[in-house]
């Protein structure tokens, strides 16, 4: 068979582990599950009409969740932003378009019988049309991460700082147009930037908590009850109090996916870190199947059991859909084909966990 690209841009999942940089894909595994939790709950929330304990979590991690996503996929971009422009958007726009445009078309797939069923099925294609123009359910970070990648090449002759300055502003604005686009921009794009600007910095601070490990765990206390006390206080969402709470969040994601890698620890974090795209591409799907079947049956009476056993089937639900679809031939869900490349295909060994 024809070599394929996978999803995560560089061939990271099929990379070895002595390839990849061990705290990143810990860290990356921590969002994608925060990630994955976070639709999870909300979800299981809004259909059965109440809260539970799992509410607590989602709501102590979302001041940090996106921006440390964000933030980790631009580290390594110093690497690679000088690429021809061909070499750069078929590895940096193309690639994602491509699994966009299959995803998109799967859920909707999904979801269009209901759609339907409120609406007709003429608005049903119309619905369909306008996912390509405004980000359609879970699939927004994979839409906006290309414009990121595209929107900073563009801007390399600009002066770092000013358009750090100038990100930092637009998260801060609080820029509310209804359009998926052009909010997430504003408030993510600094985080985004921040990694591609500050990955010295980034790896730095890696490099002291794997040498001060007691110092780091007395920093990600203070941090968590920084973050806690906020957050309670309604207070993470302020202006200026929310970019710090992003930074100041991915900071202590960072430290924690260095000590557990320095550890050795709990190793699927790592495994999910590997797959992340993999995991938020596909969760969608056991997600649902198994919110609806525990909320009908009502075996589970507790909202934030539901909710965490919900969590952990979208998670093992998307990594075994991956596995199956290895199985069965059908690649393409999750490795781009070689008939999608607009540029000369990438040879060598992987030197960082995600371009």
């Amino acid at each position: 068979m024809a070599p394929t690209d996978t999803i995560a841009g560089n061939g990271g999942i099929k990379a070895s582990s002595a390839a990849r940089v061990d705290w990143v894909d810990y860290a990356k595994g921590i969002c994608i599950i925060m990630v994955v939790m976070m639709h999870s709950v909300l979800g299981v929330e809004f259909a059965a009409g109440e809260t539970g304990f799992m509410h607590v979590v989602v709501a102590f991690a979302k001041p940090f969740r996106m921006p440390d996503f964000f933030l980790i996929s631009g580290l390594f971009l110093a690497l690679v932003i000088d690429r021809d422009w061909r070499t750069y958007l078929d590895r940096k726009l193309v690639h994602f378009v491509y699994f966009y445009v299959v995803w998109v078309t799967i859920q909707f797939g999904f979801k269009a019988p209901a759609f339907a069923a409120e609406t007709g099925w003429q608005h049903v294609g119309l619905s369909y049309l306008e996912s390509f123009v405004e980000p359609f359910g879970t699939l927004w970070f994979i839409y906006l991460l290309p414009i990121f990648f595209v929107v900073t090449k563009l801007t390399r002759r600009i002066p770092p700082l000013a358009i750090w300055l100038l990100a930092a502003a637009l998260e801060t604005a609080r820029i509310t147009t209804g359009w998926t686009v052009i909010d997430e921009f504003c408030s993510r794009f600094v985080y985004f930037y921040s990694g591609y600007l500050f990955a010295p910095y980034v790896f730095a601070l890696s490099d002291r908590a794997r040498k001060h490990p007691a110092l780091a765990l007395v920093a990600l206390a203070t941090w968590t009850l920084v973050n806690t006390g906020l957050v309670v206080l309604g207070a993470s969402e302020w202006m200026i109090v929310s970019l710090v709470l992003g930074f100041a969040g991915a900071c202590a994601i960072i430290t924690t996916g260095t000590l557990l890698a320095r550890a050795r620890w709990m190793n699927v974090l790592r495994f999910c870190g590997e797959h992340s795209i993999v995991i938020y591409l596909a969760f969608f799907l056991p997600m649902a199947a198994t919110r609806t079947l525990l909320l009908r049956s009502g075996i589970i009476p507790d909202i934030g059991t539901v909710s965490l056993i919900v969590t952990v089937a979208g998670v093992i639900g998307a990594l075994a859909i991956w596995k199956t679809a290895l199985l069965l031939n059908a690649r393409f869900l999750f490795e781009r084909p070689d008939a999608f490349w607009i540029a000369p295909r990438k040879t060598g060994p992987v030197l960082q966990a995600a371009e």
